[in-house]
Order: C-alpha cells, then sequence, then structure tokens
C-alpha cells in the first residue's frame, strides 16, 4: 500500500492564478464510489488523459481526483513555454530529430485543436520561441545543425544580428534558434476551460480531495478522506508529486524552480527592454534560463543559476516562496540578458516542483502485476507540450494501440536509480556547488 506524504502540497501561487477571477472548485469525493478508471493529478497529464479517455470511451465512468484544485501544481506554476523536444534525448541522424520534433510539436497541436474545437477562452500564442547560444562556437555548431535539420524538414531558422534583435534583443547572445511551431500558454486558462468540456463528457472531478493511500490489485483501491473509489485501472498523472504516493522514489528527482515576473509593461516599455515579438526563450545552459511574455505584457522570467532550483531533504515538494537568494539570483539573471529591466517592479514571485529522471528523459508506461497502472513524470521543463501529449499516449497504451509511440524514448524507459537520503541531497548540493551544473547520467 502506497501512502501519500501530507505536508507536501504548498500554497505559493503564480502570475496565472493571481489575474483569474473568482474559482468555484468541484466538490470533494464525499463517499465510496467505483470507476472504469481513476485518475490521480489535475494537471496536464491528468486532465489530458481525462479528455482522450473520455473521447474513446463515452461508455467508461472516468474518475479524476485532485487535492486542491486543477492546476496546482506545476501545470500552474511554470514559466508558460509550449517547446518541442524530449530534454535528455540527442538524436544521431536528422531523420531521428524530425521524429522527436513531430511527435512534440503534435503535442503543441493537440493543446490548439482542443481550444479551437471548443471554443475555449484560453489565452495563448504560438509566436515562436527562440533557443539562444551564449557561445561563438556553440552558435556556429547550432547553425550547421540547423541546416542538416531543415534538409529532413524540420523548420527551424538560425537567427544572428538584426534578425535575431527583432525577435528578441538579449544581450550576450552569439545566435539563436526560432522554432515558429512553440508558443506560450496560460495553463490556469486551459484547465479551467478544459474542466467545463470534461464534465460535458461526463467524467467526474472531484477537487480539494487528497489521496491518502492506494491499494494495488486486479482492482484498485485508492483512499481519500471523502471516501474510496474502486477502479479496474488507476492513472498516476501527478509528476513531481508522484514519490508522496510511493512510487519511483529511487527515480524522480523533485526539483524546484524559482520564477518571477514583472508588472505589465507598455510597448514602449518592453522595446527598451528589448523584447521582439517572441512568445517566449530559453538558453542553452545547464541551469537554463528562460522566458516569455504574457497576454497582459508581464516578462515571467525564471533560471540561469542554481539559486533559481532548490532541492529540500527527502524530496519534499512543498516550497513557501518568499524574497530569498534564489529570486535574487533570477531577478540579477534577468538584468544581464535585458539591462533596460533592472530596477523594473517584480510583481510576482513563485516557486513550482519540476520532476526530472536522472538522465532527464520522461516516462509514460504502464506497470504492476496486474498492468493497471499508468503513469507519466519527468518532463524536465518542457511539460506543456509533453504532459498534454501523456494523455494520449497513455490512453493509448489503455487501448493496446500503442504501437506508434513504441520506438521513442519516453515509452516505458529504463529508469536509473538515485543515491538514497542522505547522500541525494549531500551529492547534489555538493556536485551543484563545485561545478554549476545539474547531475544527470547520459540517456
Amino acid at each position: 500500500m502506497a501512502r501519500a506524504n501530507l505536508e507536501d502540497i504548498d500554497e505559493n501561487r503564480s502570475i496565472w492564478i493571481m489575474d483569474k477571477p473568482a474559482y468555484e472548485p468541484c466538490a470533494p469525493l464525499a463517499a465510496d464510489t467505483s470507476a472504469d478508471v481513476v485518475i490521480v493529478g489535475g494537471g496536464f497529464t491528468g486532465a489530458s488523459t481525462a479528455y482522450h479517455l473520455a473521447k474513446r470511451f463515452p461508455e467508461r465512468r472516468i474518475v479524476l481526483l485532485e487535492a486542491r484544485q486543477l492546476a496546482n501544481g506545476a501545470s500552474g506554476r511554470n514559466g508558460g513555454l509550449m517547446l518541442n523536444w524530449i530534454n535528455g534525448v540527442h538524436s544521431p541522424t536528422p531523420e531521428h530529430a524530425r521524429r522527436i520534433f513531430d511527435v512534440t510539436r503534435s503535442g503543441i497541436d493537440l493543446i490548439e485543436n482542443i481550444i479551437r474545437e471548443h471554443a475555449l477562452p484560453v489565452r495563448y500564442s504560438r509566436g515562436g520561441c527562440l533557443e539562444l547560444y551564449t557561445k561563438p562556437e556553440r552558435s556556429d555548431a547550432a547553425q550547421l545543425e540547423i541546416e542538416r535539420f531543415n534538409a529532413a524538414g524540420i523548420p527551424l531558422q538560425f537567427l544572428q544580428g538584426k534578425a535575431l534583435e527583432a525577435r528578441l534583443g538579449a544581450t550576450g547572445v552569439a545566435g539563436a534558434v526560432f522554432d515558429p511551431t512553440a508558443g506560450r500558454l496560460d495553463g490556469v486558462d486551459y484547465l479551467r476551460a478544459l474542466r467545463g468540456v470534461l464534465l460535458s463528457l461526463g467524467v467526474a472531478i472531484h477537487e480539494n480531495t487528497l489521496v491518502r493511500s492506494i491499494e494495488e490489485g486486479a482492482s484498485v483501491r485508492v483512499m481519500t478522506d471523502g471516501g474510496e473509489v474502486t477502479a479496474k485501472a488507476l492513472v498516476l498523472a501527478t509528476n513531481a508529486y508522484t514519490r508522496n504516493l510511493g512510487y519511483f522514489r529511487s527515480f524522480l528527482f523533485p526539483v524546484h524552480s524559482h520564477v518571477v515576473a514583472t508588472r505589465p509593461l507598455s510597448p514602449e516599455e518592453r522595446a527598451a527592454v528589448g523584447w521582439g515579438n517572441a512568445a517566449g526563450f530559453s538558453d542553452d545552459l545547464d541551469r537554463v534560463a528562460y522566458g516569455s511574455l504574457t497576454e497582459n505584457g508581464e516578462i515571467v522570467f525564471g533560471g540561469g543559476s542554481n539559486g533559481a532550483y532548490s532541492y529540500r531533504y527527502g524530496g519534499r515538494t512543498s516550497y513557501q516562496a518568499k524574497d530569498d537568494k534564489g529570486f535574487q539570483a533570477i531577478e540579477r539573471r534577468l538584468g544581464d540578458y535585458f539591462p533596460g529591466a533592472r530596477g523594473m517592479p517584480i510583481a510576482h514571485r513563485w516557486s513550482g516542483p519540476v520532476a526530472l529522471t536522472l538522465s532527464r528523459v520522461c516516462a509514460m508506461g504502464v506497470r504492476g502485476e496486474h498492468r493497471n497502472v499508468y503513469y507519466a513524470f519527468g518532463y524536465s521543463g518542457h511539460g506543456i507540450s509533453l504532459a498534454n501529449l501523456a494523455g494520449k499516449v497513455l490512453c493509448d497504451i489503455y487501448s493496446d494501440d500503442d504501437v506508434r509511440w513504441r520506438d521513442l524514448p519516453f515509452y516505458q524507459p529504463r529508469l536509473h536509480p538515485m543515491p538514497p537520503e542522505p547522500f541525494r541531497t549531500i551529492g547534489y548540493h555538493f556536485y551543484t556547488r563545485v561545478t554549476g551544473r545539474s547531475p544527470r547520467k547520459q540517456h
């Protein structure tokens, strides 16, 4: 039996939550019930899985349980970037790269298609994102790689000089790759709007319903304070919180990613900062810096140094966002890229747990003696596209219709274990302090 770690749910709130009207959550689970599929987790993975299962199997009962409210986790506390590629995967050939690119782009396309099909009031952009290269030799290598990718049909563009400045006038950048198919998404907008679609499809959603324990078997029992759900299949859609339920404790590494956002900037202020017409960007450093521009004109920014990330002993996922050295480090890095932003008020500071595997490759699959426990986690910063794609992948695995995914690195990968505590915490802090990098094993 797996038991939840109750103190690991926190309250810090992101810009995506703060600008929303009052929200009335679905009622908590208040009695025992049964289902064909019970989904634990109300973020992108859980909502996407519920959507695809309900569309394919309208006659089956699907129950979704969320400990707080939809988008409470990383789905509502991220940097807003819809990105292609799979972190940790290095393609040996342009053809393999094309396969990865097409699959991840299909995750972004899924989001946009759902928004359009159901006319959802969601703020998003497919205005394209940049990957910045901070050293000339990396920039030159990227330019050669893009030429090979273009020959394989991958629609990326290499930018330098004025063409780059028109997209993003960041300093200290030698060149950049522009992906016109990437973009930005307000995940709270999306999940709150999608909730109505799920309810119309017959999905039973219970928010403020903390799962206390799970008992596997031919039927799975999921226990909460208000009652238990007995189901033929279970979906673990809890990403960084999966360890709190007793699963994948040796393979999943929850790291807190700290993020800041400015107040809304006028077009003149954005021009002075150097933000052109890109939806967002990330860079080529190990401690990735990234940013996006919201519909309201706020610059969202995170990463860029060891200080932007934290690991808590035992993999605890609770974190109280406050004005500490981590946020100060992020604000300094923001000023390094955009000197015009120095001195601009920071209106929001928050943290969100990012789920990492040691190889950084995410995992999607099924496990258990009865092969009825489905899971997806470890998106390593690409969660908007990959977690929404995961719902379709898990639906296909559940349906025995998953041949199309079996050649991909996230399909039931071999996971590499991490050392137990206290060696995990000691090793993480020692390694990051000495190298300025995050420990990882090459895929």
